[in-house]
């Protein structure tokens, strides 16, 4: 039987914050399971790497004996969740809300056990939610506490409209909360404001506050930005093996440390002893495959991950590339190295119009992957194989690596 120590040090990998940690010990003592909480809006068809740091906690709890809620906000998401824009979002239609719904369901098995989740949908009650309900639900905030959201605030400071109705998103999240009898509730850093209405709105209810935790915001390929596929610097659950394998490949060594420890379900010790290893000579890349194997393996199965590492071998170390590579050392730049430039400053091309127009033809890869994004940006401390055409070939290095 695992001891609340043992529990606690489990639950903290990874995590950002703890509100209140001292409950949380608490409540681990007592002798029922507990109600762990995640809602997802369904915005968008696939679920990506970024949002399994928090499906790989909610099976850490899951493992640990307790009960995961997995929400799907399909009233929520009609809203739209205003959280770190600075435009008002326009709402959902129904049925593509439903449709991504669907696709979740799905989607999440590969990571949490059936048999120990509970899927939800908060328009069960939000549906059934009259007006005067909804009025009183909307007495418990004030104005000025929404605007002390820094989103919220910063749009107000400098005269962008917000809508009332996004003002409903955190009280509407928090109400879930209620609903549900909620323990703990995760969420991405970008979203404690919202956690914590939830608390205060259990209290108004009279029930026990819920248990904050929050996780990293984990950063796309790019390196700086949000994983998102509207910036298309994202790794889909559902992507091709090969696809998955090759783009954990092209993260720069700095960020795979990262990745292993939001992503991978090998132990810490283990991580840290791979760290020595590199430090003493090891080379990052084979880490890496170690990573893309089992990220792949999760969501195509035990064989896939070694598969698509000897592919992604044979295609880069049999002959798929010449034998020597030119190596090129370019200094980095705020905010990533946009790639058309790097083309250029790598000598592939004679200008930035020329490495855009042969993105768009479909002739440049990265690390043997085709890149279409012609506003990509590099980031500082990674290194890929670069090709333009049949023939042209460097190997960029952006920034210091610190390995040769």
């Amino acid at each position: 039987m695992t001891s609340t120590t043992e529990a606690l040090e489990l639950i903290k990998r990874g995590a950002q914050e703890i509100l209140q940690i001292e409950e949380l010990k608490d409540r681990l003592q007592q002798a029922r399971p507990l109600r762990i909480k995640a809602g997802f809006d369904p915005t968008a068809p696939d679920l990506h790497l970024g949002h399994t740091v928090l499906l790989n906690k909610l099976r850490q709890f899951q493992d640990l004996g307790h009960e995961v809620i997995f929400l799907i906000g399909d009233f929520t998401g009609m809203i739209g969740d205003p959280t770190g824009k600075n435009v008002t979002r326009q709402p959902m239609t129904r049925d593509e809300v439903i449709d991504n719904a669907r696709t979740y369901e799905q989607q999440i098995y590969k990571i949490l056990e059936p048999e120990k989740t509970l899927v939800v949908f908060n328009s069960s009650w939000m549906n059934a939610m009259n007006a005067a309900a909804l009025i009183e639900l909307a007495a418990q905030h004030t104005v000025a506490r929404m605007l002390e959201r820094d989103d919220f605030h910063k749009r107000y400071s400098t005269g962008q409209p917000i809508a009332i109705h996004e003002f409903l998103y955190p009280l509407i999240q928090g109400y879930d909360s209620v609903q549900l009898k909620a323990d703990v509730e995760l969420g991405g850093t970008d979203q404690k404001f919202n956690l914590l209405v939830g608390r205060e709105l259990q209290k108004h209810y009279g029930q026990p506050p819920q248990v904050v935790l929050t996780m990293p915001i984990l950063e796309g390929l790019d390196g700086v930005q949000k994983m998102s596929k509207s910036l298309n610097n994202y790794i889909g659950i559902a992507e091709s093996p090969d696809e998955i394998f090759g783009k954990l490949m092209s993260i720069s060594d700095e960020q795979m440390w990262r990745y292993l420890e939001l992503l991978s379900f090998r132990p810490m010790a283990d991580i840290e002893a791979l760290k020595q290893r590199v430090a003493a000579g090891m080379n990052p890349r084979d880490v890496k495959f170690s990573l893309g194997a089992e990220i792949v393996s999760r969501f195509h199965g035990p064989q896939a991950g070694h598969q698509a590492q000897g592919r992604f071998i044979a295609r880069f170390q049999h002959g798929a590339m010449p034998d020597a590579i030119e190596l090129v050392k370019l200094a980095s730049r705020n905010g990533g190295y946009p790639v058309a430039n790097l083309l250029m400053d790598a000598g592939l091309v004679t200008s930035t119009s020329e490495a855009l127009r042969m993105i768009k033809q479909g002739a440049v890869r990265i690390d043997g992957e085709r890149l279409s994004d012609r506003g990509l940006r590099i980031a500082s401390g990674s290194t890929h194989v670069y090709q333009v055409g049949k023939r042209r070939y460097a190997r960029v290095v952006v920034g210091d690596t610190g390995t040769d």
